[in-house]
Protein backbone atom coordinates (compact mmCIF):
# COMPACT_ATOMS: atom_id res chain seq x y z
CA UNK A 1 0.00 0.00 0.00
CA UNK A 2 1.61 3.42 -0.94
CA UNK A 3 1.51 6.72 1.36
CA UNK A 4 -1.08 7.69 -0.31
CA UNK A 5 -3.32 4.93 0.21
CA UNK A 6 -2.52 4.47 3.52
CA UNK A 7 -4.76 4.94 6.34
CA UNK A 8 -3.42 7.54 8.61
CA UNK A 9 -2.33 6.61 12.44
CA UNK A 10 -2.86 9.02 15.26
CA UNK A 11 -1.00 7.87 18.94
CA UNK A 12 -1.51 10.62 21.80
CA UNK A 13 0.90 11.89 24.11
CA UNK A 14 0.22 12.31 27.51
CA UNK A 15 2.53 14.31 29.72
CA UNK A 16 2.44 13.24 33.05
CA UNK A 17 5.57 13.49 35.23
CA UNK A 18 4.09 16.79 37.01
CA UNK A 19 3.11 16.67 40.67
CA UNK A 20 0.54 19.04 40.61
CA UNK A 21 1.16 21.58 43.54
CA UNK A 22 -1.81 24.00 42.77
CA UNK A 23 -4.41 20.52 44.09
CA UNK A 24 -2.41 20.47 47.53
CA UNK A 25 0.31 17.64 49.29
CA UNK A 26 -0.05 13.91 48.18
CA UNK A 27 -0.42 11.70 45.56
CA UNK A 28 0.49 13.47 41.81
CA UNK A 29 -2.45 15.28 40.51
CA UNK A 30 -2.51 12.45 37.49
CA UNK A 31 -3.30 10.16 39.97
CA UNK A 32 -6.09 11.51 42.21
CA UNK A 33 -9.12 9.74 41.99
CA UNK A 34 -12.05 10.91 40.21
CA UNK A 35 -15.16 8.62 40.93
CA UNK A 36 -12.90 6.23 42.27
CA UNK A 37 -10.51 5.77 38.87
CA UNK A 38 -6.92 7.65 38.99
CA UNK A 39 -7.55 11.36 36.38
CA UNK A 40 -4.64 9.91 34.31
CA UNK A 41 -6.95 6.55 33.75
CA UNK A 42 -9.59 8.24 32.71
CA UNK A 43 -7.81 10.55 30.27
CA UNK A 44 -6.34 8.33 28.77
CA UNK A 45 -10.06 6.53 28.54
CA UNK A 46 -10.98 9.73 26.48
CA UNK A 47 -7.94 9.29 24.52
CA UNK A 48 -8.86 5.37 23.63
CA UNK A 49 -12.79 6.56 23.35
CA UNK A 50 -11.67 7.76 19.73
CA UNK A 51 -11.76 5.33 17.15
CA UNK A 52 -8.95 6.98 15.53
CA UNK A 53 -6.17 6.45 18.01
CA UNK A 54 -4.16 3.32 17.77
CA UNK A 55 -1.81 4.05 20.48
CA UNK A 56 -1.83 6.45 23.68
CA UNK A 57 1.76 7.19 25.11
CA UNK A 58 1.81 8.04 29.03
CA UNK A 59 4.63 9.85 30.13
CA UNK A 60 5.21 8.97 33.28
CA UNK A 61 7.52 9.95 36.42
CA UNK A 62 10.84 8.39 35.87
CA UNK A 63 10.55 6.77 39.67
CA UNK A 64 6.63 6.07 38.84
CA UNK A 65 6.49 4.29 35.20
CA UNK A 66 6.12 1.36 37.22
CA UNK A 67 3.08 2.17 39.27
CA UNK A 68 1.19 3.80 36.20
CA UNK A 69 1.91 0.78 34.37
CA UNK A 70 -0.06 -1.33 36.77
CA UNK A 71 -2.37 1.56 36.74
CA UNK A 72 -3.79 0.86 33.23
CA UNK A 73 -3.47 -2.55 34.00
CA UNK A 74 -5.74 -3.04 36.30
CA UNK A 75 -8.43 -0.29 34.75
CA UNK A 76 -10.61 -1.63 31.95
CA UNK A 77 -9.56 0.05 28.44
CA UNK A 78 -10.44 -0.67 24.84
CA UNK A 79 -8.81 -3.89 23.71
CA UNK A 80 -8.06 -2.24 20.25
CA UNK A 81 -5.59 0.57 21.64
CA UNK A 82 -2.02 0.03 22.72
CA UNK A 83 -0.67 1.35 25.50
CA UNK A 84 2.76 2.80 26.75
CA UNK A 85 4.98 4.08 29.14
CA UNK A 86 7.94 5.98 29.31
CA UNK A 87 9.93 7.99 31.42
CA UNK A 88 9.42 11.93 31.13
CA UNK A 89 11.77 14.58 32.59
CA UNK A 90 11.53 17.66 34.43
CA UNK A 91 9.82 20.06 32.46
CA UNK A 92 6.45 19.18 30.48
CA UNK A 93 8.48 20.41 27.03
CA UNK A 94 10.52 17.44 28.33
CA UNK A 95 8.33 14.87 28.80
CA UNK A 96 6.62 15.30 25.02
CA UNK A 97 9.89 15.30 23.24
CA UNK A 98 9.91 11.78 25.61
CA UNK A 99 7.11 10.74 24.64
CA UNK A 100 7.42 11.59 20.69
CA UNK A 101 10.79 9.88 20.15
CA UNK A 102 9.04 6.77 22.21
CA UNK A 103 6.35 6.65 18.84
CA UNK A 104 6.94 4.08 16.55
CA UNK A 105 7.14 4.36 12.53
CA UNK A 106 4.43 4.72 11.00
CA UNK A 107 2.21 7.70 13.22
CA UNK A 108 0.98 10.32 10.89
CA UNK A 109 -1.52 12.41 13.47
CA UNK A 110 -0.26 12.94 17.24
CA UNK A 111 -2.39 14.33 19.62
CA UNK A 112 -0.72 15.73 22.89
CA UNK A 113 -3.42 15.63 25.80
CA UNK A 114 -3.52 16.98 29.50
CA UNK A 115 -3.70 13.97 31.76
CA UNK A 116 -5.28 16.75 33.80
CA UNK A 117 -8.20 17.28 31.37
CA UNK A 118 -9.88 14.10 32.09
CA UNK A 119 -13.12 14.65 31.05
CA UNK A 120 -12.74 15.74 27.36
CA UNK A 121 -16.00 14.11 25.26
CA UNK A 122 -15.08 12.26 22.33
CA UNK A 123 -16.64 14.55 19.86
CA UNK A 124 -13.81 17.00 20.54
CA UNK A 125 -10.98 14.16 19.96
CA UNK A 126 -12.75 13.08 16.55
CA UNK A 127 -12.66 16.88 15.74
CA UNK A 128 -9.15 17.68 16.35
CA UNK A 129 -8.19 14.62 14.50
CA UNK A 130 -10.30 15.39 11.69
CA UNK A 131 -8.91 18.91 10.98
CA UNK A 132 -5.39 17.59 10.97
CA UNK A 133 -6.38 14.68 8.53
CA UNK A 134 -7.86 17.66 6.60
CA UNK A 135 -4.50 19.25 6.04
CA UNK A 136 -4.02 21.35 9.07
CA UNK A 137 -0.63 21.22 10.85
CA UNK A 138 -1.59 22.38 14.10
CA UNK A 139 -5.10 21.84 15.55
CA UNK A 140 -6.26 23.81 19.22
CA UNK A 141 -9.50 22.89 20.82
CA UNK A 142 -10.69 26.37 22.48
CA UNK A 143 -13.39 28.36 23.68
CA UNK A 144 -14.87 31.85 23.78
CA UNK A 145 -14.21 33.40 26.66
CA UNK A 146 -16.91 33.90 29.15
CA UNK A 147 -15.39 36.94 30.98
CA UNK A 148 -13.53 39.97 29.84
CA UNK A 149 -9.68 40.21 30.13
CA UNK A 150 -7.71 42.41 31.49
CA UNK A 151 -3.66 42.89 30.94
CA UNK A 152 -2.16 44.42 33.53
CA UNK A 153 1.77 45.10 35.09
CA UNK A 154 2.04 42.70 37.57
CA UNK A 155 2.70 43.73 41.23
CA UNK A 156 3.65 42.04 44.21
CA UNK A 157 0.92 39.44 45.78
CA UNK A 158 -1.74 41.56 47.57
CA UNK A 159 -0.85 44.79 45.46
CA UNK A 160 -2.90 46.65 43.04
CA UNK A 161 -2.28 45.94 39.35
CA UNK A 162 -2.24 48.79 36.68
CA UNK A 163 -4.24 48.11 34.09
CA UNK A 164 -2.05 48.16 30.55
CA UNK A 165 -4.70 47.22 28.33
CA UNK A 166 -8.31 45.48 27.26
CA UNK A 167 -7.87 42.90 24.74
CA UNK A 168 -11.18 42.73 22.54
CA UNK A 169 -13.01 39.95 24.17
CA UNK A 170 -14.48 38.46 20.16
CA UNK A 171 -10.81 37.64 19.09
CA UNK A 172 -9.91 36.13 22.08
CA UNK A 173 -10.06 31.75 22.81
CA UNK A 174 -9.70 29.47 25.89
CA UNK A 175 -7.28 26.25 24.55
CA UNK A 176 -7.75 23.25 26.00
CA UNK A 177 -6.50 19.78 24.80
CA UNK A 178 -5.67 17.27 22.56
CA UNK A 179 -3.84 19.26 20.45
CA UNK A 180 -3.84 17.73 17.46
CA UNK A 181 -0.61 18.23 14.86
CA UNK A 182 0.98 16.32 11.71
CA UNK A 183 3.96 14.08 13.65
CA UNK A 184 6.64 15.85 11.42
CA UNK A 185 5.49 19.46 12.17
CA UNK A 186 5.62 18.72 15.95
CA UNK A 187 8.82 16.84 15.99
CA UNK A 188 10.50 19.76 14.24
CA UNK A 189 8.75 22.13 16.80
CA UNK A 190 10.97 20.48 19.42
CA UNK A 191 13.97 20.01 17.80
CA UNK A 192 14.25 23.94 17.03
CA UNK A 193 12.77 25.47 19.90
CA UNK A 194 14.99 25.30 23.05
CA UNK A 195 14.17 24.21 26.17
CA UNK A 196 13.64 26.82 28.81
CA UNK A 197 12.90 27.55 32.84
CA UNK A 198 9.74 25.61 32.94
CA UNK A 199 9.40 25.14 29.16
CA UNK A 200 6.69 25.14 26.81
CA UNK A 201 3.44 24.40 28.08
CA UNK A 202 1.81 24.80 24.85
CA UNK A 203 2.74 22.45 22.34
CA UNK A 204 0.60 24.81 19.25
CA UNK A 205 2.79 27.86 20.61
CA UNK A 206 5.93 26.07 19.64
CA UNK A 207 4.76 25.56 16.14
CA UNK A 208 3.35 28.66 15.82
CA UNK A 209 7.33 30.15 17.06
CA UNK A 210 8.20 28.18 13.68
CA UNK A 211 6.27 30.43 11.70
CA UNK A 212 3.46 27.52 10.77
CA UNK A 213 0.12 28.26 11.03
CA UNK A 214 -1.69 26.86 13.68
CA UNK A 215 -6.14 26.36 13.38
CA UNK A 216 -8.60 26.53 16.31
CA UNK A 217 -12.08 24.08 16.35
CA UNK A 218 -14.94 24.10 18.70
CA UNK A 219 -13.59 22.86 22.64
CA UNK A 220 -16.58 21.82 25.22
CA UNK A 221 -17.18 22.86 28.24
CA UNK A 222 -16.26 19.65 29.80
CA UNK A 223 -12.56 19.51 28.75
CA UNK A 224 -11.52 22.02 31.66
CA UNK A 225 -8.59 21.49 33.20
CA UNK A 226 -8.51 19.88 36.79
CA UNK A 227 -6.03 22.35 38.86
CA UNK A 228 -7.71 23.69 41.82
CA UNK A 229 -10.04 21.47 44.89
CA UNK A 230 -12.91 23.50 43.47
CA UNK A 231 -12.62 21.51 39.73
CA UNK A 232 -12.51 18.08 41.33
CA UNK A 233 -16.00 18.70 42.77
CA UNK A 234 -17.10 19.82 39.35
CA UNK A 235 -15.19 16.73 37.60
CA UNK A 236 -17.29 14.40 40.37
CA UNK A 237 -20.47 16.34 39.19
CA UNK A 238 -20.10 15.78 35.34
CA UNK A 239 -19.16 12.10 36.02
CA UNK A 240 -22.30 11.83 38.09
CA UNK A 241 -24.50 13.47 35.62
CA UNK A 242 -22.98 10.88 32.82
CA UNK A 243 -23.96 8.19 34.63
CA UNK A 244 -27.54 9.62 35.38
CA UNK A 245 -27.41 9.85 31.51
CA UNK A 246 -26.10 6.51 30.54
CA UNK A 247 -27.82 4.13 33.00
CA UNK A 248 -24.77 3.12 34.76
Amino acid sequence: MSDETRPLRTAAVIPAAGRGVRLGPGAPKALRALNGTPMLVHAVRAMAASRAVSLVVVVAPAEGVGEVKRLLDEHALPARTDYLVVPGGDARQESVRLGLEALPEGIDIVLVHDAARPLVPVDTVDAVVEAVRDGAVAVVPALPLADTVKEVEPAAPGTPEPVVATPERARLRAVQTPQGFDHDTLVNAHATIALAGDGATDDAGMVERLGAPVVVVPGHEEAFKVTRPLDLVLAEAVLARRRANDGF
